[in-house]
């Protein structure tokens, strides 16, 4: 079982009792998915590259990702509609908990100048969206594998119902909130 499975199987759904009252396990907030995606604009001139970064997100992730499409036309930057231009991953159950562990424990603390992640990118209904500018932090992309540096957009989706709930889920799974007073 993955350590923040366990975590929260043990600790974290007694703290969430305790912390807002609830009277029934169900009731207790849960992730119930995690979305990586990746776009990749550049794959327009280069098809090859859309292969590569498929091969890194995969290592990342643990599962192979789909590519995404472009859903119009746009003259301006010559893409066309049904062009792949991305890359996007939906992991749930035990490759969701390792993912986070290593989000959490390893990939956030390899971050340059990291001085903990907004308490304010989420979206009213208790889903958390953190975006990451390089997607080298991972320990799984090695130095051969660099075809440049691509940003992340990682949205962590639960069942609580509101952002305090949410908040509180995530900060006993170890995410480093920034402090009030910084921007």
């Amino acid at each position: 079982m993955a350590r923040l499975k366990d975590l929260y199987k043990k600790e974290i759904i007694k703290k969430m009792e305790t912390d807002f009252g609830y009277t029934n396990v169900m009731e207790v907030p849960k992730i119930t998915k995690i979305v990586v995606n990746i776009g990749v604009g550049q794959a327009i001139t280069n098809s090859k590259l859309l292969d590569e970064l498929e091969k890194v997100i995969a290592k990342i992730t643990g599962q192979k990702p789909i590519r995404t499409i472009a859903k119009k036309s746009i003259a301006g930057f010559k893409l066309r509609e049904g062009y792949p231009i991305g890359l996007s991953v939906i992991m749930r159950g035990e490759r969701m908990y390792d993912f986070l562990d290593r989000l959490v424990n390893v990939a956030l603390p390899r971050v340059r100048d990291f001085r903990g992640i907004k308490p304010k990118a989420f979206d009213g209904k208790g889903n958390y969206s953190l975006g990451i500018n390089e997607h080298t932090v991972f320990p799984e992309v090695s130095h051969d594998d660099i075809v440049g540096t691509y940003g992340l957009q990682v949205n962590i989706n639960t069942t609580a119902t509101n952002d305090e709930e949410a908040k509180k889920l995530l900060e006993y799974f170890g995410f480093p909130f920034k402090k009030d007073g910084s921007k």
